[in-house]
């Protein structure tokens, strides 16, 4: 099981493939090993180089149960690229991921070639606050919850109507979020950095080419949050993909590999007339 040691931490990754180099950096609570069902195959038949790891706070990467704040997953994912030798690299995150993502393309552009924002935003809100809160409330009241009452939620929370409709496909749902462990200490330290700060201004100043994704039934970063992203980084680009929750990238993996390839190959996304300051593709649904 390889690691890399970083700012005093061990990080798990794992490496695919051969090419130039992409790393996939996941959300709170969610293994690297999720891109490998999907993502990581389409990029390595596409001649990519992919790397998945375990963000601080989830094993078997160390958890870190005394604390961390989003400046230190920046500096682990800076430390990680250094340590592959693999900067500028493409980057690809998803919720907390792609705000991990999004600060390093700010702080070190010299290691981003290329960026695809999914699930994000750049600014927070009362409910997701307060969502997020209330999770670390949970976690550390101490009351263990049933897997199945668990999933039942992580699935209203992550996943679209189109999938929760389709017997079939949320059965197998179910069965996969009825598997995950309760969040441990780690895990809820990722959770409290979901209440960001708002960052609009300073998103101005990235530099670095960046593609947002959002997903038309995400209730955890509705998709005016990421068109606004969008907006906030000069020359971004922005795609809305339908029938997806925030977990979309799971659900719709084909229209996501779609436009992950295409941003990577330099094909921008077309303007409309919404937001003078966005430029915004058709929806990959219609």
């Amino acid at each position: 099981m390889p690691f890399a040691f970083a700012n005093d931490i061990r990080l798990h990754y794992e490496l695919h493939g051969t090419g130039d180099p992409v790393v996939l950096v996941s959300g709170a609570g969610v293994s690297g090993k999720s891109w490998l069902i999907h993502q990581g195959p389409a990029l390595l038949e596409n001649g990519y180089r992919v790397c998945v790891y375990d963000s601080r706070g989830q094993p078997p990467s160390d958890e870190c149960i005394s604390g961390f704040v989003v400046e230190d997953l920046v500096a682990d994912l800076a430390a990680l690229l250094e340590f592959l030798d693999a900067g500028p690299a493409r980057l690809i995150g998803t919720s907390t991921g792609a705000y991990v993502v999004q600060e390093l393309a700010l702080r070190r552009p010299e290691l981003v070639r290329q960026a695809v924002l999914m699930a994000s935003r750049a600014r927070p809100d009362v409910l997701r606050t307060q969502l997020a809160r209330a999770e670390i409330e949970l976690g550390e009241s101490g009351v263990t919850l049933p897997s199945s009452y668990r999933a039942v939620v992580r699935a209203l929370q992550m996943l679209s109507p189109r999938s929760m409709d389709d017997e079939s496909s949320i059965r197998d749902w179910l069965a996969l979020l009825e598997l995950a462990p309760p969040d441990g200490a780690g895990v809820r330290h990722q959770l409290a950095l979901q209440p960001m700060p708002d960052r609009r201004a300073a998103y101005a100043e990235i530099a670095v080419p960046c593609h947002v994704v959002s997903f038309a039934d995400d209730l955890i970063a509705p998709p005016g949050y990421g068109e606004e992203l969008a907006g906030c980084i000069p020359g971004a680009t922005f795609d809305l993909v339908g029938d997806a929750g925030h977990f979309g990238y799971l659900e719709r993996p084909e229209e996501v590999n779609h436009i992950i390839a295409k941003h990577f190959a330099g094909i921008g996304a077309r303007l409309t007339g919404h937001n003078p300051d966005t430029r915004r593709s058709a929806p990959w649904a219609s």
